[in-house]
């Protein structure tokens, strides 16, 4: 395997990770990819993202989505949130719910005319449609800034997700046949859900636009949404779905620079599904993904299986659009969903599977990135989860579920992986090894020196892995 640490001295290039928001509006993309590039793509950054994680964004999240609820109710407020809140600060805590709830009804009627002039019949030329975007993503950016003055109004310990966690019986109801139960519902159907496509923007490299369809999982059967860049000359253009990370809301903040970036600019068409849970599909009272991390496992199990009917979704209108080749791929969450969805892709109809796979950070063992690694207490104590009944020898067997099994579709060599040697979120030996068995020569598979968050930041400093998946793509026939 291959080693990032040599291109250390490259000039900053290519994209960063979605979890990685430096929010400067004033500041150019260069200018923010080569601060995030020298400054973040080291491994303290790792430490200070899971302390940040722990202690900001999800009790933060966690306080902001019970202000959904409560509104500007200030004792509903304090039944929703365990904790105690000094009532000296009511007034000040009242105010603040006040314009979360301004902040709200101003993204939210946004959206509703984005979604009518995007997907409606109401007129629009390009420069209404370039403004309503830019605010539709302004508005939704304020609301979501608003959990952070929330936030550090409240006592220290506040919970990081609201938990509805399922009983072992509730579970094996529904996923108690293995695999082959898991399988059942992750199949997409005969019939695949009608796909709409809203008007188009104009961009530097092609034009833009958002996919919409009713999911076709029946744990599900929300509406799923999808941005798309497309390049200029999309008629035999490779496609890559790349899924992004746990909690990401990708679509709802400025100032995000992700991985698949370049590789828009490379002439590859990218279709950036939401997760089950996230962004537009997130329930009401809740933030985006805090039902896939708070319903454990049944909460995993079900936006799994739901968004591999999905990517098939999808894929069937990729393979429609274009003769070029088919990437599946993402980061975290999203790399754990693409090589799931091409590891169980051998029962699809066969224009339905990918051709390559980019997989940034992974792991061949989601039960031990649940159960032992720095997930195990990031939401819910072990002790928790035990109160519910589960116990490690219960709840691996279900976790094992969402874990690769077959021979991958494609050509070992197709499979583009970027593994952090100093991942403690998705264990670095597993990732290793389920490269390894899958075969990966040595010039598709990347090790680097750097954590679950730094890794993605390196693609600043090397962006070798994307030259690999433009040579596969180039290369397809």
């Amino acid at each position: 395997m291959r080693d990032g640490s040599i291109a250390q001295d490259q000039m900053p290039s290519g994209p960063v990770a979605e979890t990685v928001a430096v929010h400067q509006p004033a500041l150019s993309t260069n200018v923010r990819r080569f601060v995030v590039g020298t400054l973040l793509a080291r491994p303290w950054f790792d430490h200070a993202t899971l302390f940040g994680l722990k202690h900001m964004f999800f009790p933060g999240s966690r306080v902001w989505a019970a202000a959904a609820d409560a509104g500007t109710d200030y004792a509903a407020f304090c039944a929703a949130v365990p904790t105690p809140v000094r009532h000296e600060k009511r007034e000040k805590i009242t105010n603040t719910l006040t314009k979360i709830a301004e902040a709200r009804t101003i993204a939210f009627a946004v959206e509703d005319a984005w979604e009518q002039t995007f997907f409606g019949t109401r007129a629009a030329d390009p420069i209404q449609l370039r403004a309503l975007e830019s605010a539709r993503l302004t508005a939704r950016h304020a609301y979501n800034s608003t959990r952070w003055g929330l936030r550090l109004q409240l006592p220290t310990t506040l919970p990081r997700a609201k938990l509805a966690i399922e009983t072992p019986d509730a579970v094996e109801a529904v996923y108690g046949g293995g695999i082959a139960a898991f399988d059942k519902r992750a199949t997409p159907p005969a019939v695949l859900p009608l796909i709409e496509q809203s008007r188009a923007l104009p961009t530097a490299h092609g034009s833009e636009f958002w996919l919409r369809f009713k999911s076709p999982s029946a744990r599900l059967g929300d509406t799923v949404y999808a941005h798309v860049h497309e390049p200029h000359d999309a008629r035999n253009a490779p496609t890559l779905i790349f899924g992004h990370g746990v909690c990401v809301d990708f679509d709802h903040w400025k100032g995000l620079i992700d991985e698949s970036q370049a590789l828009a600019e490379r002439g590859f068409r990218i279709i950036r599904p939401e997760a089950p849970w996230h962004g537009r599909r997130a329930p009401a009272g809740r933030f985006g993904g805090e039902r896939q991390i708070g319903a454990f496992p049944m909460g995993l199990l079900d936006s799994f299986s739901g968004a591999l009917q999905e990517w098939a979704v999808l894929s069937d209108w990729a393979r429609k659009r274009s003769t070029g080749a088919l990437v599946f791929g993402g980061s975290s969450l999203g790399a754990m969903t693409s090589q799931l969805a091409a590891d169980r892709s051998h029962t699809w109809a066969p224009h339905l599977r990918p051709d390559a796979l980019f997989l940034v950070t992974h792991t061949g063992d989601m039960a031990a990135a649940i159960m032992e690694g720095a997930l195990a207490n990031l939401w819910a104590s072990p002790e928790v989860v035990k109160s519910f009944g589960w116990t490690p020898d219960l709840a691996r067997p279900y976790l094992a579920l969402v874990n690769p099994v077959n021979t991958m579709p494609m050509k070992p060599e197709n499979i583009v992986s970027i593994l952090g040697r100093r991942d403690v979120i998705l264990p670095f030996e597993s990732g290793r090894q389920l490269v390894a068995r899958w075969g990966v020569p040595e010039r598709s598979a990347f090790i680097w020196d750097r954590g679950h968050f730094s890794v993605p930041s390196m693609l600043i400093r090397n962006t070798a892995p994307l030259d690999r998946v433009s040579e596969i793509a180039a290369g397809y026939r």
